[in-house]
């Protein structure tokens, strides 16, 4: 889908490079989750596949064309003074007039991460996962071919947390887009991901492949040894010293 090549990233408030010599390949469909301690990098590099911000060197590539991206941010960033499914169709608006049609793909992805009737409510009528859902639906109304995560469920309590996850595969499973997701949890890390990254100092020291059975149920899954063994890879190589 891409390919990230020899980046590198210097903030104009600082003499020290946040991205030192990156490169990566991302493939259709898979999650890759970029792991590592604040200030590493992590939401840099999704700020440059996104195009907010431009590499002093290196190049991302898209292969087949530049593929439609969308992103979620740690903060929901509703529209306070806008229904959810105002909020859900802002993508849209932004392009063109929104009819009725646009309407009930709205309504269908709300039905989706699991708002259904809930498409008059307001933000603040919210609880926070159910304000992350609604930023998800806004996300994926437009059919994005990546979706680009940062943090999203890092203020959501490990219950809560657990079935975003589960809806994230689903929607993954349903839609097929990839993503590119960034985290601090190893053990969601270790469970969402294709591939994970983990990310110091602005470089990638390793990647680990979790490889889970998605056919299992999700419990099976998480107790799996495979499951065991790629939290133990990540721990390890984010605990090693250069």
């Amino acid at each position: 889908m891409l390919s990230a090549t020899d980046l590198h990233f210097t903030y104009a408030e600082s003499d020290r490079p946040v991205i030192r010599g990156i490169s990566f390949d991302l493939k259709a469909g898979e999650i890759v989750s970029l792991l590592g301690p604040s200030g590493c990098g992590k939401s840099t590099i999704l700020r440059l596949v996104a195009g907010l911000l431009s590499p002093e060197s290196g190049m991302i590539t898209w292969p087949a064309g530049e593929k439609r991206l969308s992103f979620v941010f740690q903060d929901a960033a509703l529209m306070p003074w806008a229904t959810v499914t105002e909020n859900v169709l802002l993508p849209l608006s932004l392009k063109n007039t929104v009819g009725e049609s646009d309407v009930e793909k709205a309504h269908d992805m709300l039905a989706a991460v699991g708002l259904e009737g809930f498409d008059k409510r307001y933000p603040h009528k919210l609880s926070g996962g159910q304000r992350m859902r609604v930023s998800i639906a806004r996300a994926l109304i437009a059919h994005p071919e990546l979706l680009l995560l940062d943090e999203p469920f890092a203020a959501l309590d490990e219950i809560l947390r657990f079935q975003m996850n589960e809806m994230l595969l689903k929607l993954r499973r349903k839609q097929g887009w990839s993503a590119l997701f960034v985290t601090h949890s190893v053990y969601e890390a270790a469970y969402l991901s294709d591939r994970v990254f983990i990310i110091k100092n602005g470089t990638i020291e390793g990647e680990v492949k979790p490889s889970l059975n998605r056919d299992l149920p999700s419990f099976e899954q998480r107790g799996s040894p495979e499951f065991s063994k790629a939290v133990s890879r990540i721990s390890k190589l984010l605990e090693a010293r250069r």
